[in-house]
């Protein structure tokens, strides 16, 4: 007999009392257009009142280290599991934090090491680059140093008394000059390019030498033992210019010691069959699965095979061209989520909630089904599956569909269709329209006339390659996860053409007080129409100033310290989240007040503003499919693929330029497909250059111009499989032309 989650009543955000019935132990995918609703049933309602119930049944302690989560308004949810959220956030983490650190896959190794590797130094922990008794003593762990850089110390065409010393901060104070000319251990008249290299050891690197100086004792440092004193070492956090100096004078070079190992020369000695463990660490996953396969050591056998079955998991789910030593920081959203998900399969829970975003961004349509069987594996082990999805692929799989519609915003928030996959395809719903109408190959494309020609690059995977991309035309990279086509955009084209607008997915650089007027810059134009209409000063309008509620200081929020437990934040209750005094509300423009404004719709806006220089902005965010986000939204609330629509929006109007999309498609319907190649097909026949990283199929179709890489990823990627027109990438090997 089936059970079912039920939620009644959903109103949070633009829900509009809507009633969900999930069956258990299922695959349930939610899908429909940007900003519909769909998140705020699965994220804002489901996954917020399974978090927040779970942390009530733990002691105030403990609560005071757990995320807060406020009820969501909803009538009633029954049969709700605990959750487990994987998002795509990506993985972060310092230096510190590795594939094989974050996946306990080190854990492992270290401990086959410390059993049987020779000879034998110790505990599993003197394998471990975290720890003081395993980290190279040089670096600490890091594999990298800071260096500084001598010529910018040091001018060596000069002498001593000609002013060699060309570093300010000592060149211009007198007692530190004293111990370099009057100390009595050079000759201040030679050359520095004529020292030996003891005088040359000793003017940089000397210390602990006792000299005399105007009659008084003193201890002499070399140049570059001083300036790591004052700024590499400098106890504390710097001040700004101490910094912006560290800066300017040094760079960042592969440690010395280790040489970027990061282990100490005693683990680094340590060999288990002839190996070292720095050596597994930088093997590529699916390399590194065939050694161990090739280790034979009965003592050894259990921790082989749990080693083996979580490459395996890695390497099923498209990872296998990582290493372990890859740190999590330069993982992308897309490949951060995988890593969360294999983390899931190995435990041995069961009845829980998983819940998805989007789990195929960042996949090839050839490991899609690398995925599929994932989500299977987990609703097979007797757990309730939920994904927020819009690749035809993944939403195959479900055994029963969601579409949350029909449009965004105010003109969503209702469920539209609810069954299984066959039965959305007979409905007429946006999606089922969608799912029946297939994109074809685009016949007559831009031609080649001119090309912008990038550097030859080997970095990282790539096989000595260059990009070229045609002017003035749409061209999409391809190619599986781990190809190199990031690499390829980065190193051999941006180094090349750094005025290339990048319009990628990280966070646009706002701070919490930003929101879409702000960013797009319509802020000043408002608030100069209030300050206009009620004849006072425009900055009474603005929250970072002025008109600043005096309790929350136009943050909106108290925010709490209670010392033993985690900042609370509580809604002002003077301004009650409005962030103005009651005096700036008070005054209106066209009948409403400057809070009742910023909380318009893009839509909203477009109806209500009649000034050309505010309209023209509004018009770019509803052209990239941003209609439904309210101006004074903050930024901090926006997902991946709605800050890239912001910078989009932001850049709209620029003619000749080179554009760089990555994934643009991110969070995208298959009906907002079509919009995205408005606007980028606008941005080329304004004469633009726009380029494209992307994996969606529909969008790779409509190119004019096709540059794939692979023909795999890690080691069997990195070179360029085809470059052409649409129509002529069947005729190759490419997996991409396979599946366009």
């Amino acid at each position: 007999m089936t059970e079912y989650l039920r939620i009644t009543g959903a109103r949070e955000n633009n829900l509009k009392n809507v009633d969900v019935v999930i069956p258990k132990r299922k695959i349930t995918v939610f899908t429909g257009v940007s900003g519909s609703g769909k998140s705020s049933i699965v994220f804002g309602t489901i996954a917020s009142e399974s978090q927040r119930q779970l942390n009530e049944t733990f002691s105030a302690f403990v609560r005071s280290f757990l995320p807060k989560y406020k009820e969501p308004d909803v009538d009633g949810i029954e049969n709700l599991s605990t959750s487990v959220v994987i998002d795509q956030k990506r993985l972060g983490g310092n230096s510190r934090s590795t594939l094989g650190t974050i996946t306990d896959i080190n854990s492992l190794l270290r401990v086959l090491y410390s059993r049987v590797g020779k000879p034998s130094i110790g505990t599993a922990n003197y394998f471990s680059f975290n720890d003081k008794e395993g980290m190279c003593e040089q670096c600490h762990g890091i594999g990298r140093s800071v260096v500084v850089d001598e010529k910018k110390l040091l001018n060596p065409e000069l002498s001593l008394a000609e002013g060699a010393i060309i570093f300010a901060p000592i060149k211009n104070t007198e007692w530190y000059m004293k111990s370099y000319l009057d100390s009595g251990l050079f000759d201040v008249n030679k050359k520095i390019n004529d020292y030996s290299a003891e005088e040359r050891e000793l003017l940089l690197y000397g210390k602990d030498l006792k000299v005399k100086i105007d009659g008084v004792n003193s201890s002499y440092e070399g140049l570059v033992t001083r300036f790591n004193r004052l700024y590499l070492l400098k106890e504390g956090e710097l001040s700004p210019r101490a910094q912006k100096i560290l800066n300017e004078h040094s760079h960042e070079a592969v440690c010395s010691l280790c040489g970027g190992k990061r282990l100490s020369q005693r683990a680094l000695a340590v060999k288990v069959a002839d190996l070292g463990i720095a050596e597994l660490l930088e093997l590529q996953l699916t390399d590194l699965q065939h050694v161990l396969a090739t280790i034979e050591l009965s003592e050894a056998a259990p921790i082989l095979k749990g080693l083996q079955e979580k490459i395996g998991h890695l390497i099923d789910i498209g990872l296998g061209y990582l290493s372990l030593n890859r740190e999590t920081s330069t993982l992308s959203g897309g490949e951060s989520q995988r890593v969360k998900m294999v983390k899931h399969l190995n435990n041995s829970l069961v009845d829980l909630l998983y819940i998805f975003d989007e789990p195929s961004i960042g996949l090839h349509p050839r490991d899609v089904h690398r995925l599929n069987e994932l989500l299977i594996k987990l609703r097979d082990k007797g757990n309730t599956v939920i994904v927020i999805e819009h690749d035809p692929d993944v939403i195959k799989i479900a055994d029963q569909v969601i579409e949350v519609g029909p449009h965004a915003g105010k003109h969503g928030g209702e469920i539209m269709f609810t069954g299984t996959y066959e039965e959305l395809l007979r409905s007429e719903t946006l999606t089922g329209t969608y799912l029946n109408n297939q994109v074809t190959l685009n016949t007559a494309p831009r031609q080649a006339n001119d090309f912008y020609r990038g550097r030859l690059s080997e970095q990282h995977n790539l096989k000595k390659v260059a990009l070229k991309v045609p002017k003035e035309t749409l061209t999409l990279i391809t190619g599986v996860a781990g190809s190199g086509k990031s690499t390829l955009v980065k190193d051999s084209f941006l180094t090349q053409f750094p005025e290339t607008i990048v319009i990628d997915q990280a966070a646009a650089q706002t701070n919490s007080r930003s929101n879409p007027a702000t960013y797009i810059g319509i802020m000043d134009n408002i608030r100069k129409l209030f300050g206009k209409s009620n004849d006072v000063s425009p900055s009474l309008f603005s929250y970072n100033s002025k008109g600043a509620c005096e309790n929350c200081k136009g943050q909106g929020y108290i925010e709490t310290n209670l010392a033993f437990m985690d900042a609370v934040k509580t809604e002002c209750p003077i301004c009650e989240g409005k962030r103005y005094s009651q005096e700036v509300l008070n005054y209106e423009f066209q009948g409403k007040n400057i809070n009742e404004v910023l909380s318009l719709t893009v839509e909203e806006s477009l109806e209500f503003f009649q000034e050309k220089a505010i309209v023209k902005k509004l018009e770019a965010m509803a052209q990239v499919g941003l209609a439904y986000l309210a101006i004074g939204q903050s930024m901090s609330t926006l997902s991946g693929g709605e800050c890239q629509r912001m910078k989009l929006a932001s850049e709209f109007y620029k003619k000749g330029s080179i554009y760089l999309l990555d994934e643009p498609s991110t969070g995208l319907h298959l009906s907002d497909i079509d919009h995205i190649m408005k606007i980028m097909n606008h941005l080329v026949n304004q004469g633009n250059t726009v380029i494209v990283i992307e994996h969606h199929v529909d969008i790779i179709r409509q190119a004019d111009w096709i540059v794939d890489i692979g023909p795999d990823g890690g080691d069997k990627g990195g070179a360029i499989v085809f470059e052409g027109h649409p129509l002529e990438i069947k005729k190759t090997d490419s997996l991409t032309g396979q599946y366009i």
